[in-house]
C-alpha cells in the first residue's frame, strides 16, 4: 500500500525518535540446543561452572534438560549484552542467574561483578523473555536505567497531547462571539 508523502514523513519521524544514549540496553542471544547438549555430554563440569544449583535443579527436572540449559545460557548472554559487557570486567556466568516466579515468569538475579556493573549503570530492572524451538534457544533482555524511566515520564503521551489540543481548540471556538441574526435552527 502506497503512503502519501505526509504520512510517510510522520512514520519516518516516529521511527527516527532519538533514544537517549546509555538509558536502555538491549541484548538478544540465540544458542543451538544441540551444541549445549554436546558440551554437557563432553564436559559434565560445564553445568557446575555456568549454572547455579537452582538453575541445574530446574533444568534437570525436565525431560530434555539441554533445552533449558541452552535457554538459560542464551539469557545470561543477552543480559550481559544489555549491560554492554559480555563476559568481561570480571563477570562470570554464575553472576547471572535465571529464576522463575511462582507463576513461571522468568526473571534475572545478578550477583558479584554483574551486580556492581548494573549498579554503576543505575540499572533499575532487567526484564527477560525466553523461548525455544526444536533446534534453538533464544533470549532477550533489556537493562532499564533510572534515566530511561525519568525520560519516559517526561515524554507526553500522544493521546493526552491530542486531547489537550482538542480541548484548547474547543475552548477557542466556544469563546468566539456568536454572530447575530444567524438564524441558526441548530440543524446542520
Amino acid at each position: 500500500m502506497a503512503r502519501s508523502k505526509k504520512t510517510q514523513a510522520i512514520v519516518d519521524g516516529t521511527l527516527a525518535m532519538a533514544v537517549p544514549d546509555d538509558t536502555v540496553g538491549l541484548g538478544v542471544d540465540i544458542v543451538e540446543i544441540e551444541r549445549i547438549r554436546k558440551i554437557i555430554k563432553r564436559s559434565p563440569a560445564f553445568v557446575e561452572k555456568v549454572y547455579s544449583a537452582a538453575e541445574r535443579a530446574y533444568c534437570d527436572d525436565h525431560a530434555h534438560p539441554e533445552v533449558h540449559y541452552a535457554t538459560r545460557f542464551a539469557a545470561k548472554e543477552a543480559v550481559l549484552k544489555a549491560l554492554g559487557t559480555g563476559f568481561s570486567e570480571g563477570i562470570r556466568p554464575l553472576d547471572v542467574e535465571v529464576r522463575r516466579t511462582a507463576k513461571g515468569r522468568p526473571y534475572v538475579v545478578l550477583t558479584g561483578q554483574a551486580r556492581e556493573v548494573a549498579r554503576h549503570q543505575n540499572v533499575r530492572e532487567i526484564p527477560i523473555s525466553l523461548s525455544f524451538t526444536h533446534t534453538d534457544a533464544v533470549a532477550c533482555a533489556m537493562a532499564i536505567t533510572d534515566e530511561s524511566v525519568a525520560a519516559q515520564e517526561r515524554r507526553r503521551d500522544p493521546m493526552e497531547e491530542l486531547t489537550r489540543q482538542f480541548k484548547e481548540a474547543r475552548t477557542f471556538l466556544d469563546e468566539l462571539p456568536a454572530s447575530e441574526g444567524s438564524g441558526s435552527s441548530g440543524a446542520a
